[in-house]
């Protein structure tokens, strides 16, 4: 199987702001083809293509279970967790994360999840020194917290066409015991702006939603509803006060 470069959309792509339901629903009930292996990954990521009604390509990303390597911390079944992230980022209202849900192929049962068609010279760093779409920035930190994300790297924040901003590679999440590790500090201690707050405490309120609490055990669940209570009760983004152990490595 070859290896790809980060590969630019094709003029008879579906649009990448297309609905999500849209996309999920083709991600949910259409075949895959394969077109390659995505570089620098530690699990089997592969770039798919899917066909729509229109006969338009539609470029997913499909992370398999069976292309997993075991780790110690985390039970097997990590493509589980990237649709989680995904459910706990919508039920919040917001679109950080690309549309992303579970599809069977060649290597069996995984997540598949929109490819964001980025310049993949920009990640986190270069984004939030230009001040690129701060607001996505800002949600996608919080996002972490609630979601006890372990592996936030500059790399995984991606400018998407629509000029927002994406975070990838999600796996490494919902731990009950807390373990974030983020490149994402630069609004430690901040006011959390009204709006995401108000997001946040509206999930606190109805807590997390069925298609959400179905991918985790119990104790997943309390320490998800904790962390968001948490952040709600606190009102500002959270400081770094663990002199780097809650910074990932590689930072990109």
């Amino acid at each position: 199987m070859s290896e790809l470069s980060p590969l630019d959309a094709s003029s008879d792509s579906l649009p990448f702001d297309a609905p999500a339901d849209t996309l999920l629903d083709l991600f949910e009930n259409s075949e895959f083809e394969v077109e390659g292996r995505m570089p620098y990954s530690s699990n089997l990521t592969l770039l798919v293509h899917f066909t729509d009604s229109e006969e338009r390509d539609v470029r997913a990303i499909y992370k398999p279970g069976q292309g997993e390597r075991p780790l110690w911390d985390f039970p097997e079944n990590l493509y589980r967790r990237e649709v989680a992230m995904y459910r706990l980022s919508a039920a919040l209202g917001w679109t950080v994360i690309p549309p992303t849900t579970f599809a069977t192929g060649m290597m069996g049962d995984g997540s598949v999840q929109a490819f964001v068609n980025a310049d993949f010279s920009e990640h986190y760093f270069t984004l939030f020194e230009a001040g690129t779409a701060l607001d996505d920035l800002q949600k996608l930190c919080l996002l972490d917290v609630i979601g006890n994300n372990t592996d936030r790297k500059s790399g995984h924040c991606l400018l998407g066409p629509d000029g927002h901003v994406y975070g990838i590679d999600n796996g490494l999440s919902f731990h009950s015991e807390f373990k974030l590790r983020t490149v994402i500090w630069d609004f430690a201690g901040d006011p959390i702006p009204e709006t995401i707050l108000a997001d946040v405490a509206r999930f606190v309120d109805v807590g997390p939603p069925i298609e959400l609490a179905a991918l985790l055990n119990p104790f997943e669940q309390d320490a998800v509803r904790a962390r968001a209570r948490a952040v709600l009760n606190d009102g500002r983004f959270p400081l770094d006060d663990t002199e780097g152990h809650r910074w990932p490595w590689p930072l990109v």
